[in-house]
């Protein structure tokens, strides 16, 4: 009876490994052709498999597409949890965070392009990409919840928001924000927004003939993201 478990744990090694091969062999497939032409068929002749086999370890080119996603959620969300966890001041930790991601993304184009770039044609993302997504969403929020019960935030800098967007920020405050007051919360998402457009157009090329320094650009923009929520740099 016992002789048969190590039988099974091994077959859920081999398993596992043939499955981190193939996410792997996608993953330069993603940067070779992009995400709207990665097929199974052209990942199993790059391992020398046969179509066929591929199915056991995913069923469909969209399956495979969200593994690849999910590690990516995952992979920048634990950098951007690490970013976080350095001591300091909120809006220390907050740039930290911010150059973290960066970091991240501009040395992992391909993987970044598939979350904020293009959407793939027909792919529909699944549920269980919520929380991956979520992580960098949730750390965001976590330091301006610190940075509100350290007294960090001059909420007098803050505006009023309109009824409509209290109706956006209230959920917004609930999940992630509990106890910031909703106008900064309304500026926390704007900021959020601000953080993967500012990151987004170096990724790909779009400041190009107009900013000869991204890096200042980049630290300019985190001063204006912490000066909208009330926070000095």
């Amino acid at each position: 009876m016992p002789a048969t478990a190590p039988v099974s744990s091994a077959r859920q090694r081999v398993h596992a490994a043939v499955r981190e091969d193939i996410i792997g062999t996608a993953r330069e497939q993603l940067a070779a052709v992009g995400a709207a032409s990665l097929s199974l068929r052209a990942v199993a002749r790059e391992l020398g498999m046969a179509p066929s086999a591929m199915y056991r370890y995913f069923r469909s080119r969209d399956e495979l597409l969200t593994a690849l996603i999910v590690e990516a959620y995952d992979a920048m969300g634990a950098v951007a949890e690490a970013a976080a966890g350095h001591s300091g001041t909120a809006a220390a930790r907050f740039a930290s965070v911010c150059w973290a991601l960066r970091d991240w993304a501009l040395r992992h184009p391909h993987e970044y392009a598939l979350l904020y770039g293009t959407p793939v044609p027909g792919y529909h993302a699944p549920e269980l990409t919520i929380d991956p997504a979520s992580r960098v969403t949730r750390v965001l929020g976590g330091i301006l919840r610190d940075a509100r019960e350290a007294g960090e935030i001059a909420e007098s800098k803050i505006p009023p928001i309109s009824e409509a967007m209290t109706a956006q920020a209230q959920p917004v405050a609930e999940e992630v924000m509990a106890g910031v007051p909703l106008p900064a919360v309304a500026r926390g998402l704007a900021v959020w927004s601000f953080l993967f457009g500012q990151i987004s157009f170096e990724v790909f090329g779009r400041f190009e003939g107009v900013v000869t320094n991204g890096e200042v650009l980049f630290d300019y923009a985190i001063t204006t993201m912490l000066d909208m929520v009330g926070m000095a740099a």
